[in-house]
Order: C-alpha cells, then sequence, then structure tokens
C-alpha cells in the first residue's frame, strides 16, 4: 500500500514537473488573440534619399483615406517628390506635385491630386510616429499631402485624419529636410 502511494505522488511530481517545463499550459488561460489583421492595412513603403520609412495604415479607421493614398500610391504620384515642410520636433511632410518644380517653391504645400478625400475620419490620436493626412483648414479636403508627427500632438486630434503609422525608419525621417527627394513610394 505505502508503495503504491509513493508511486502516485512520484507520477504526480513527475506531471507537475512537466507541466511547468510547458509553462503551465494546461493550468493556464490561453492568451487572448492578437487583434485580428483586418484592422491593418496596406503597408507604404516610402524610400527617401535618406533611407526607407514603412508606414502601417489603418483602414478600420479611416477607409476612404487609406484607399485614397494608396491608390496614388500604386499610381506612382509620389515617385520624385520633395519634402516641402519640416519642423524639428512636430512634423515632416510631403505629397505636393508640385515639388517636382523647383520653379514653384513658393508654391510648395498648396497643390494635391486633384482630388479630395471628401471625408472627416478623425479618430486616431497623434503619437510619435503617427501619419496623418495634411488639409488647407478641413479635413474633408485632404488629399495627397502627408506628415509624420514627431511627437504627440494631442492639439491635431479634432482636425487631422491619422491614417497610418511609422513602424519602420522613425529615425529616416527625422533626418528629412526641405528639397530632399522622396525617390518612390510602394505598396506591400
Amino acid at each position: 500500500m505505502r508503495c503504491g502511494f509513493v508511486i502516485i505522488l512520484l507520477v504526480l511530481a513527475a506531471a507537475i514537473e512537466m507541466l511547468g517545463a510547458q509553462g503551465g499550459a494546461a493550468a493556464k488561460p490561453a492568451a487572448p488573440a492578437a487583434k485580428p489583421a483586418a484592422t491593418q492595412g496596406p503597408v507604404l513603403v516610402v524610400e527617401t534619399v535618406k533611407g526607407i520609412i514603412e508606414i502601417q495604415t489603418y483602414p478600420a479607421d479611416a477607409p476612404k483615406t487609406v484607399e485614397h493614398i494608396v491608390a496614388l500610391a500604386r499610381r506612382n504620384f509620389y515617385n520624385g517628390l520633395r519634402v516641402h515642410r519640416v519642423a524639428p520636433g512636430f512634423v515632416v511632410q510631403f505629397g505636393d506635385p508640385q515639388t517636382r518644380d523647383m520653379t514653384k517653391r513658393d508654391r510648395w504645400g498648396s497643390g494635391g491630386s486633384g482630388r479630395s478625400i471628401g471625408v472627416a475620419e478623425v479618430k486616431r490620436k497623434h503619437v510619435p510616429g503617427a501619419v496623418a493626412a495634411a488639409h488647407p483648414g478641413d479635413p474633408k479636403l485632404g488629399d495627397s499631402q502627408m506628415y509624420i508627427s514627431f511627437a504627440a500632438q494631442p492639439k491635431l486630434d479634432r482636425d487631422f485624419t491619422v491614417f497610418g503609422q511609422v513602424t519602420t525608419g522613425m529615425d529616416v525621417a527625422r533626418k528629412l529636410a526641405v528639397n530632399d527627394i522622396i525617390r518612390r513610394v510602394t505598396v506591400k
């Protein structure tokens, strides 16, 4: 009887040790599943003269904005444009087709693709690395211009559509200067 009890204890100890080695999978509830990929969209790959920036888009929060920007990228709209605005500690901005022409420098920042997004999809906050659609005073008038926030910008949260987040290359974004060329923007 005593021998049987010792064997049961040994079997239980071995089972407990085995569960511990497996991270206690049987004893702990399963971890919650990650957010579904459906909330994330295409990644914009911005190749600049200073390096590459990757931007994860958010079509669940800004479907029309993401659709518009991605369509422009697929049409090679951004290829060869220049950075037209840098405010250290604030933002870097590009997306004006007039920046291809140095004689139009006095108008840089006022151009677009000619077709505004048409809706205000203001939902996300401006955290460091947030990418938002620039506009001339009304979020519905956003078009091709976008900016990358260098820091949290709560004063912009109610007026600008954040449609993406830099996932790689924030160091590159911080190095950009006015006149730097956006070699190309692709979608993956």
